[in-house]
């Protein structure tokens, strides 16, 4: 059923300084709603530099904000080398607030940094909660160690912040998978704004299809943005150099961010081996895992939520450093039987690394290992939102047969 409700107004804000996650989660979440609310509109501000590469659904759209990347170190820096990075900061924060005085939301979503990078979102966010917006932080259900998430929002005063505006946490898994907030010093008035949304499941996009879609089985490797990618396809194209019995097919996507030098050395590499393809990007990425026999990947939280969504048998080399979020979620699904997974000194060994995609076709999907494990995060986080917004405008809300 599509309920209509008349000019309601959501903003979303995704910093996107490393990777694709945060403008894909936030993309997934927009077009669920507009689907599930007629008269809905959905504003992205995402400084990802690639944010026009995808589509949008009608009344979904997005705002680039100049784009900063998070050099390895951790230290972020102008993407356009010409500009002060304070400049670029100074910019982000004023087409902010811009925004939201311009589009006026009824509801404000910010994925993941709670004041925004830097806190370029605290001005905006001041601003919203004097207009009477509801002030969402969405949560991955992994974050980070707890010791380096602490430090990081310590130095900043980042949980009495969260306690001060926001009206309510989404976390974006269940509570028995993990607690974003496991090992920190939790205000009990924090602790009551959370609600364990679910994961959000991922279904493939009505209309066209991939360039790349396959004629023949394959297993499918993805590093999701390619930022630091590089090492975990190598490892597979050794495995495949090295043992000449392995002879599955496999499609590898580098991902956009991905550094050019890199890019070219996997190309190059890669076409001397005829079971391999190698492409660059596909904006279709749901399409090309449902197709898939099996997917290796580094296990960031979207890619996650496709293995779960098309319940594909997967493996897991997760990234270790400077952040662990990969690596605990790799951890806590291997204990609960959803995925293998191979430590990234354990994938550098090529004849290991073959054995594990070999014996990928034999093992169970993971809704075999956890059939409680239920991805329903878009329905409700869509139910939550239905709810404010007919508290909103009460007389505005007509049930309409969809």
């Amino acid at each position: 059923m599509t309920r209509r409700i008349e000019d309601a107004r959501i903003l979303m804000y995704s910093h996107d300084t490393f990777g694709l996650g945060h403008l894909r989660r936030c993309r997934t979440i927009a077009h669920s709603l507009v689907e599930d609310y007629r008269g809905l509109q959905v504003l992205i501000i995402s400084g990802a530099t690639i944010a026009g590469a995808f589509d949008y659904r009608a009344r979904v759209d997005f705002v680039k904000i100049p784009s900063v990347i998070k050099l390895r170190n951790g230290e972020y820096t102008s993407m356009d080398r010409h500009i002060d990075l304070q400049e670029t900061l100074k910019m982000r924060k004023s087409i902010i607030r811009h925004t939201a005085e311009t589009f006026q939301p009824d509801i404000f979503i910010v994925d993941k940094e709670p004041m925004g990078l830097r806190g370029e979102v605290e001005d905006t966010l001041t601003y919203l909660k004097a207009q009477g917006t509801n002030l969402v932080l969405g949560l991955r259900e992994v974050m980070d160690a707890p010791h380096l998430l602490e430090e990081e929002w310590k130095r900043n005063d980042v949980m009495t912040k969260i306690g001060r505006f926001y009206d309510k946490i989404w976390v974006y898994g269940p509570p028995d998978f993990y607690d974003p907030l496991v090992g920190l010093d939790v205000p009990p008035q924090v602790r009551a704004k959370m609600d364990f949304v679910g994961f959000l499941q991922r279904s493939v996009s009505a209309g066209g299809e991939s360039e790349h879609k396959q004629k023949e089985d394959y297993i499918l490797i993805t590093t999701g943005g390619g930022g630091d990618g590089s090492d975990l396809i190598h490892n597979v194209i050794d495995a495949y150099q090295e043992d000449p019995t392995l002879k599955q097919r496999a499609l590898i996507v580098l991902g956009p961010y991905m550094p050019a030098k890199q890019r070219h050395r996997l190309l190059a590499k890669g076409a001397a081996i005829p079971y391999v393809e190698v492409i660059e990007f596909d904006n279709r990425m749901e399409e090309l895992i449902a197709g898939a026999q099996a997917v290796v990947g580094m296990g960031g939280y979207n890619t996650y939520c496709e293995i779960l969504s098309f319940d594909k048998p997967a493996l897991i080399v997760p990234r270790v450093a400077p952040r662990e979020e990969q690596l605990i979620r790799a951890r806590r699904a291997n204990e609960l039987g959803l995925i293998d997974m191979l430590l990234p000194e354990e994938a550098a060994d090529p004849m290991r690394m073959a054995e594990a995609l070999r014996n990928l076709k034999n093992r169970p999907a993971p809704s075999q290992s956890a059939k409680n494990m239920t991805l329903d995060g878009l329905g409700n986080i869509s139910q939550i939102v239905g709810e404010w917004l007919g508290r909103r405008g009460h007389e505005h809300l007509a049930v309409v047969k969809g």
